[in-house]
């Protein structure tokens, strides 16, 4: 593919999106390799799971780029309870959607059934805010998407390790 164009050669959206430096790994604590502890979640491991998904129009993570953050992610582990909140890089990207369903797509497998998600975008960051956050929190439609073949290879391709 060449180097401008996201999806189907259309010209990128954002095509020189701000670079954030990533922060480091987190070291593991004595008291998560203890094993006779229940592990509780927190939001650094949530913000762990989540910043190196992929963004569906760069070669870059959604950390890097600055749509997630560990302060917008809240987690209470007691209650089961997750919320991200996500930053598109432009107020009109047509990929909020796909960024979000892609954030959750992650959570889904990688966290106990237990826990409920809310994934959203950030108050005033983005045009169609309440349509994509509607969508987002709508099961029925979240599972619809991810039957439809073409959206889930997209989705992997987001959440797959870059190589």
């Amino acid at each position: 593919t060449s180097s401008h164009g996201g999806a189907g050669g259309a010209p990128l959206e954002n095509a020189n999106p701000l670079i954030y430096r990533r922060s480091g790994e987190r070291p593991v604590t004595a008291r998560e390799e203890d094993d006779e502890l229940p592990d509780s979640i927190d939001d650094r491991e949530i913000f762990d799971l989540i910043r190196s998904i992929n963004d569906p129009e760069h070669p870059l993570t959604l950390e890097e780029l600055n749509v997630v953050e560990q302060v917008r992610v809240k987690v209470n582990d007691a209650e089961s309870t997750v919320a991200v909140e996500f930053t598109p890089t432009i107020p009109h990207c047509s990929m909020a959607t796909l960024i979000g369903l892609s954030i959750k797509v992650k959570l889904i497998r990688s966290l106990p059934e237990r826990f409920k998600m809310d994934v959203h975008i950030t108050p005033g960051t983005h045009a169609s805010e309440h349509a994509v956050n509607k969508q987002l929190a709508d099961k029925e439609r979240v599972a619809a998407a991810l039957e439809n073949s073409h959206l889930l290879e997209v989705v992997n391709q987001c959440l797959s390790a870059r190589s």
